[in-house]
């Protein structure tokens, strides 16, 4: 059955929905544009937010913002995704109606509309990661700074500016990468729950129904989609060391 299974799937064949009927394939392929939006939004505001954030915190070592970054990483790895998007959803929706509670308009349809329930899930599923990248950009930058050529680099007169944006922070970025690679497949995982908590109709949703319904097609399809998306991550990680560093090349 197994060697059945892997020789319908090399050629696109995952099979039919228990419930729908519908091929594998398209079901995934609807919901998937969803996932990637709802995804890329939080990764973005997880990356933008994480290195400036990291960065500041090395450079003011011992101070309030520093205080602040560390307890914001301790407080969002410990806090599980779903509690987060419920207190988003009583305090914004429900006390303060700023964002809607959760569902999902099309690209196509309004984009306004689009962004604005896109805040509060993106938000959600990109807390946790958000503080792994401050912490792992704080520790890294530190490290960084305490290299003899960023001594060295002081010591020729180069500004603070120079030091930090041409020498360190490009060194720092490299573990980072690779944290920020592994979190492309861990959000398609934490997007099952937030996409349920919010009503956001991807791929996410799409395995609990599964898993409710007990249709396994579906759920072997995407877990075979995640794991898909681990390999492309890890990938693309390892063409960006060559980049952020010139010293590392492949045959």
């Amino acid at each position: 059955q197994y060697l059945t299974w892997i020789g319908h799937a090399l050629r696109g064949d995952l099979g039919r929905s228990v419930r729908t009927n519908q091929p594998v394939v398209q079901a995934i392929t609807e919901r998937l544009p969803a996932t990637l939006e709802l995804g890329i939004a939080a990764l973005a505001w997880s990356v933008l937010l994480a290195i400036p954030l990291g960065t500041i915190a090395a450079l003011r070592r011992g101070s309030p913002i520093d205080v602040l970054a560390t307890g914001f990483t301790v407080a969002g790895v410990s806090v599980p995704n779903f509690f987060i998007g419920i207190l988003l959803i009583l305090v914004l929706s429900v006390d303060l109606r700023i964002f809607p509670p959760g569902g999902y308009t099309p690209l196509t349809e309004s984009i306004l509309d689009n962004l604005h329930r896109l805040v509060l899930p993106a938000i959600t599923l990109g807390t946790v990661t958000t503080a792994i990248n401050t912490r792992f950009t704080r520790s890294s930058m530190l490290e960084v700074l305490r290299q003899d050529y960023i001594r060295t680099a002081r010591a020729k007169g180069a500004s603070w500016r120079e030091v930090i944006f041409d020498h360190a922070l490009k060194n720092a970025l490299i573990p980072v990468v690779t944290v920020v690679g592994i979190q492309i497949g861990a959000i398609l995982e934490g997007a099952l729950v937030t996409e349920t908590i919010f009503s956001w109709p991807g791929v996410g949703k799409l395995a609990i129904d599964s898993i409710f319904g007990r249709d396994y097609p579906i759920i072997q399809g995407i877990v075979l989609a995640i794991a898909f998306s681990y390999m492309f991550a890890n990938l693309a990680v390892d063409l960006a060391y060559a980049w952020l560093n010139p010293r590392i090349s492949y045959a």
